[in-house]
């Protein structure tokens, strides 16, 4: 009996020591070092399965070789494999405003962290929700210790967004994802409004450029008017060359 009981309590040590580890691995994805790369998957078959996770192994090459800070939000059934794979940090993307218990078909914040990921998109073009959901949205992520990236299609709806205290939150003009006309040239004054407008309602908050964005150059001229990184998605996903792609705005992000 005392045998057992010993075994029991060294078994628990292994447990606690692992999620020990767990902690700090999660902490130290968290550390942000700007400016910042976020690649959404979507639902891309070039995206999709073993796909994801070689995309993933693609994107860590990257950040090992530049040092940018780079993030990968593949889709649900992909997310625990992805996590085990790369060491970079891995978002989810999207989570519903629930708590546990009978919320069929939804995503519940326990069940993205459970399979690894350390944050999360919220309000995506093509997954809109209303601004009491998102509120609910970052309070759940903020007790979870997640971090939150918020997406608006216009400077109003971000300034508003970034008034609720999320981590991110990337500007987004629908009509221009995934069309390579990105936002930083075609509406310079969407971006730098958007900054304007969000630095008066929150002084912290991290502002990411998304929409069309193709070329390194698109990057760098995102930064200049003003943002700390960029979310992308077609314009990696879908390249002859992904590695070469990211490669190509990571490189542009350090001028």
């Amino acid at each position: 009996m005392q045998e057992t009981a010993s075994s029991i309590f060294l078994f628990q040590n292994d447990i606690n020591e692992y999620n020990q580890r767990v902690r700090q691995v999660k902490q130290s994805m968290m550390e942000l070092c700007l400016p910042v790369m976020i690649v959404n998957f979507k639902t891309y078959l070039e995206a999709t399965g073993k796909n994801a996770v070689e995309l993933a192994k693609k994107a860590e090459k990257v950040n090992r070789e530049t040092g940018i800070y780079i993030g990968v939000a593949p889709q649900f059934a992909d997310l625990k494999a992805v996590a085990e794979a790369v060491q970079i940090p891995v978002f989810a993307q999207h989570v519903d405003p629930i708590k546990p218990g009978g919320y069929t078909g939804h995503v519940l914040a326990e069940s993205v962290e459970e399979a690894g990921a350390i944050g999360t998109l919220i309000n995506h073009s093509e997954m809109q929700l209303k601004l009491s959901d998102i509120d609910e949205i970052v309070k759940i992520t903020r007790q979870k210790a997640l971090m939150s990236v918020v997406c608006a299609n216009n400077p109003t709806i971000s300034a508003a967004v970034a008034s609720l205290k999320p981590d991110m939150v990337a500007i987004e003009p629908p009509e221009l994802i995934g069309t390579g006309i990105p936002v930083s040239k075609a509406q310079p004054e969407v971006v730098s409004g958007t900054v304007q407008l969000v630095r008066e309602v929150n002084e912290k908050v991290i502002i990411l450029c998304g929409a069309g964005i193709s070329h390194g150059e698109d990057v760098a001229a995102a930064l200049k008017l003003g943002t700390q990184g960029v979310l992308v998605a077609s314009g990696i996903v879908k390249a002859k060359d992904p590695y070469m792609i990211m490669r190509e705005f990571a490189e542009a992000m350090k001028i």
